[in-house]
């Protein structure tokens, strides 16, 4: 067996040079192709579970102070429900309500009570599964954008739900 020849010093200095500025060409390619390609990923802001527990925690203590019986349901900004609390005696069909009505709240950015309104031009908007259009609902906003729903329901009106509900938001801060 032949042993593998060896380079000189001077061809072994500029192979490595040559390498070092290929691959300085190539890295510097792909830095200017990586820094105008198009963005890939989005960046959002979340609730945390501790705030949506506080948030909760606040519309139920708002409601009890006006001895009302209510749920309330927090959901994320994408509408999956985070937290959910049934006040003692608060009826049955509540639970559910104050989900949809968070929902709602978040899904469109708005007060539910605010969203009633634009069911009398275009009534079809009841329609969409998961939403209720009844007062009770508040999104919650970061820089304006939603983050969250709260939803209460099982006050006599749902003025007294949408009072609740921002209740909650105000103890977020």
């Amino acid at each position: 067996m032949k042993s593998p020849q060896k380079f000189p010093v001077r061809a072994r200095v500029l192979t490595v040079a040559a390498a070092a500025v290929i691959g300085a060409g190539t890295f510097g390619a792909v830095s200017a192709t990586a820094s105008t390609a198009p963005k890939t990923f989005t960046e959002t802001t979340h609730l945390t579970a501790g705030s949506a527990v506080k948030a909760a925690q606040a519309a139920l203590a708002a409601a009890g102070k006006d001895g009302q019986k209510v749920s309330v349901a927090v959901v994320d900004r994408n509408g999956n429900t985070v937290v959910t609390l049934r006040g003692d005696g608060a009826g049955p069909q509540s639970y559910e309500s104050a989900q949809r009505k968070a929902f709602t709240a978040v899904s469109w950015n708005a007060p539910t009570s605010e969203l009633v309104k634009r069911l009398q031009q275009a009534p079809n908007l009841k329609d969409i599964p998961g939403t209720l259009f009844l007062p009770g609902g508040a999104p919650v906003r970061t820089e304006g954008a939603p983050v969250a729903g709260i939803g209460v329901a099982g006050a006599p009106s749902g003025d007294l739900d949408e009072k609740y509900a921002r209740a909650g938001v105000v103890a977020l801060g």
